[in-house]
């Protein structure tokens, strides 16, 4: 038991250096010796539970995708309008980004590797997450009947990906949060119907607060 404690540990640890070396030089760049040091592990206990830089970087992938996974299901579970489960979706993800150093990792490594056919599916489910909010809110009336519903799906996390990006190489994403505002204040004028009109400004600073949810 004490044995499987220590693996699980050192397992975490690999994870994390490898997660901070990924986001500091990327996929390319990083060497298993790289990895190692960082972890402050040895060779032999990272080829134990890792056998190639590829299957770490795929587990990285997995575990900043569980992550967001996990938030979409805990923000569609509230009882926000579908808009404002969309823009504290966008914003969660903004906040995993400036203050999850995995998070940070998966998203360079999915952006680096799909030069390479690396992983679609955080992306995918992303929009698939999306296209059913935005196809809620047209329901609802909350958005206009004239949406395409799809197109709008794509569009948010792509804008999001932009708005991250420049944020990153602006400011090191220390705005972040103010250009997501910012990303909305432009987009929702454009798609919103009937009460929601008036009710913009609140719209955009919906958050979803994990205690409270």
């Amino acid at each position: 038991m004490v044995k499987q404690a220590r693996a699980e540990l050192t397992r975490q640890q690999i994870v994390a250096g490898a997660a901070a070396q990924f986001e500091k030089t990327g996929y390319g760049s990083t060497s298993m010796s790289d990895i190692v040091e960082g972890a402050g592990t040895t060779k032999g206990a990272l080829y134990f539970h890792f056998a190639s830089k590829d299957e770490l970087a795929q587990f990285v992938i997995a575990e900043q995708h569980r992550m967001s996974i996990e938030s979409v299901e805990a923000i569609s579970a509230t009882s926000a309008t579908p808009l404002e489960k969309t823009v504290m979706l966008t914003h969660e993800m903004a906040r995993q980004i400036v203050e999850e150093p995995i998070v940070r990792a998966g998203i360079r490594l999915t952006l680096e590797l799909s030069t390479f056919e690396g992983p679609v599916e955080p992306y995918a489910d992303w929009i698939n997450a999306c296209t059913e909010l935005v196809q809620q809110a047209k329901d609802s009336g909350q958005i206009k009947p004239s949406v395409d519903v799809a197109a709008l799906g794509r569009f948010i996390p792509a804008a999001f990906t932009g708005v991250q990006l420049v944020s990153n190489v602006i400011t090191r994403r220390t705005d972040l949060t103010e250009r997501v505002d910012e990303m909305w204040q432009l987009l929702l004028p454009g798609i919103v119907s009937g009460p929601a009109v008036g009710d913009i400004d609140r719209l955009v600073k919906a958050r979803w607060e994990p205690a409270a949810a």
